[in-house]
């Protein structure tokens, strides 16, 4: 399968009217679109258009709830637990990152914790909201049970990315990652490609390495065991006890903090039971804000122009590729995958929506059976 570019106007246009015929009001699907959006502008295709189809069937099933809206259940000056009631992940994440911004206007910090939500897209697009106040952003969350801890073989732990974003000159330090060797999102890609895993992401059900990718994920929906590796593998060799940790770290400020559903319990009884963790800190409170800003500019110059290795050319500081890729696909287009056309296509059937008002005379090759049990 091949890709196809597509200009922004017309990814957003269509994402926008989409969820609205979901029963998103216009300014929900314009936030629910701009994670989404954001993610493919970033190069992040696990977490872009791909995803509608998740939703889709999240929604079908009544385990996204439209009309829900996020509850503050618990609050200090500094702190907030937040409930999402089941509603729209992306939805809940921007009002939890909203409330911990305003608090850290105040109070120098603002640390939120969510429980009750569902997939809520990319952890960077939180920490870059309170980045674009000025503030340093983090945001963390939790997801179905997807990494299988060290020298286990059944998953346990989510993906549970972490970011942080910080404002510097001429580009803001922005670290966005999952702590497993890859997201689900990305299985999923390489199962639409109908293509091997890469050695070294993923366990079969039996704890041993596997690049199969329809029977990882087959495995992960049916919880019959494997799963994927923590950042470092399997083994503590390479550092496996390490992405196994910041996992659990994530964890903590997600379900822990919030009193919400582990990993092991998200995605199961028909519910997301997804949680997520947010935090703004405003500089301001440590002193000129400016100054700290001009010293973090500092130091990512003298880390970009520090010695190459042999035969390396540039050192890339956090966020750099980012802004490159969105300069890159405003210019020649966002590439959507062909099978994530034909999800489209289908979505447009659903909803009511005239495929060809959008797409013009493109329409996406015959899906060949890949597996279908991704959601």
């Amino acid at each position: 399968m091949g890709y196809q570019h597509w200009n922004y106007d017309t990814l957003h246009t269509f994402c926008v009217d989409a969820f609205k015929r979901f029963g998103f009001t216009e300014a929900e699907a314009d936030i629910i679109q701009d994670v989404l959006l954001t993610a493919d502008l970033y190069g992040i295709e696990s977490h872009g258009m791909q995803r509608m189809v998740r939703y889709h069937k999240c929604i079908e099933k009544g385990m996204i709830h439209v009309d829900a809206r996020p509850e503050v259940v618990f609050e200090t000056p500094v702190t907030a637990v937040v409930d999402g009631h089941d509603g729209m992940g992306q939805l809940i994440g921007h009002f939890a990152m909203e409330l911990a911004i305003e608090k850290a206007e105040k109070s120098g910090i603002g640390i939120v914790s969510a429980r009750n939500s569902n997939h809520y897209g990319i952890a960077g697009y939180y920490a870059n909201m309170a980045c674009r106040e000025g503030m340093i952003g983090l945001s963390c969350t939790n997801s179905e049970a997807i990494m299988v801890p060290t020298f286990g073989r059944k998953a346990m732990i989510g993906s549970n990315p972490i970011a942080c974003a910080m404002p510097a000159e001429p580009y803001n330090f922005f670290f966005d990652a999952s702590t497993t060797v890859v997201t689900r999102g990305k299985l999923e890609m390489y199962n639409k490609a109908e293509k091997p895993l890469p050695e070294g992401w993923a366990l079969d059900k039996n704890g041993h390495p596997s690049t199969n990718a329809p029977d990882v994920l087959a495995n992960i929906v049916a919880k019959n065991g494997g799963g994927i590796m923590p950042l470092g593998g399997s083994t503590e060799k390479l550092g496996s006890h390490k992405g196994y940790g910041y996992g659990m770290l994530c964890e903590i400020f997600s379900s822990i903090l919030s009193l919400g559903g582990t990993s092991n319990y998200c995605m199961t009884g028909g519910r997301g039971n997804i949680c997520h963790g947010f935090m703004a800190i405003n500089p301001t409170f440590f002193g000129d804000a400016e100054a700290i800003k001009r010293h973090l500019s500092t130091y990512l110059e003298e880390l970009r122009e520090s010695p190459k290795a042999d035969g390396q050319e540039r050192i890339y500081t956090h966020g750099e590729k980012e802004i490159a890729a969105v300069g890159d696909r405003m210019k020649n287009g966002i590439p959507v995958n062909d099978n994530t056309m034909v999800e489209v296509l289908d979505l447009c059937n659903y909803l009511g929506l005239d495929f060809g008002s959008y797409f013009g005379d493109y329409r996406p090759p015959v899906k060949k059976d890949v597996f279908k049990g991704n959601y």
